[in-house]
């Protein structure tokens, strides 16, 4: 009799299992199943069709889009922008730190010719492409140190090298701007 007990716990048992088993499986297999009139009847069935309706609905992009500029989006390049190139060919004396054209930002090193305890440190963020003055903000640093190495540092306002960064900046971005415009 003792047998029995245990047969009989062990096939109850087995039987709760294999019903929640199958009924968990039911539901989770019929709250993925989707009626056919639920579905939409244009939706694109080929893995052809699904890419070219992302890429119209601006959901996706393909290498065909990129080069024949067939789209919307306008891909610029760092050697097509005027005010990139001369802000580069400006500073190129200087050793830089940072060169980010999608972030529009180029940080220069400190930077000092003859006098070791002041340096300078450049940072120019572009606000616009175009060939502005207040399309470009320049930020000047200077670094004092004494003769321990205590060094001070502080923001330069409405100084020369400024001024004349800009002029400069400006000057070749509007050459570059009408060579290329020569070239077309």
């Amino acid at each position: 009799m003792h047998n029995f007990k245990k047969f009989s716990f062990f096939f109850k048992s087995i039987s709760q299992f294999s019903f929640l088993l199958f009924f968990s499986f039911f539901l989770i297999t019929s709250a993925c199943n989707k009626k056919n009139s639920e579905l939409d009847p244009n939706r694109p069935l080929g893995a052809e069709e699904k890419r070219k309706k992302n890429i119209k609905e601006g959901r996706g992009a393909s290498l065909g889009d990129l080069i024949g500029n067939r789209g919307k989006t306008n891909y610029e390049f760092s050697s097509s922008n005027p005010m990139w190139r001369a802000s580069l060919e400006t500073l190129d004396f200087l050793p830089l730190t940072t060169v980010d054209y999608s972030g529009g930002v180029i940080i220069t090193d400190w930077y000092s010719e003859n006098n070791n305890r002041e340096s300078i440190k450049i940072t120019l963020r572009f606000l616009s492409n175009e060939i502005r003055s207040d399309g470009i903000k320049i930020i000047v640093h200077r670094k004092i140190c004494n003769n321990n190495l205590d060094c001070t540092t502080s923001l330069m306002k409405s100084n020369s090298i400024e001024n004349e960064l800009r002029s400069t900046i400006l000057k070749k971005a509007a050459l570059f701007e009408r060579a290329d415009k020569k070239k077309k």
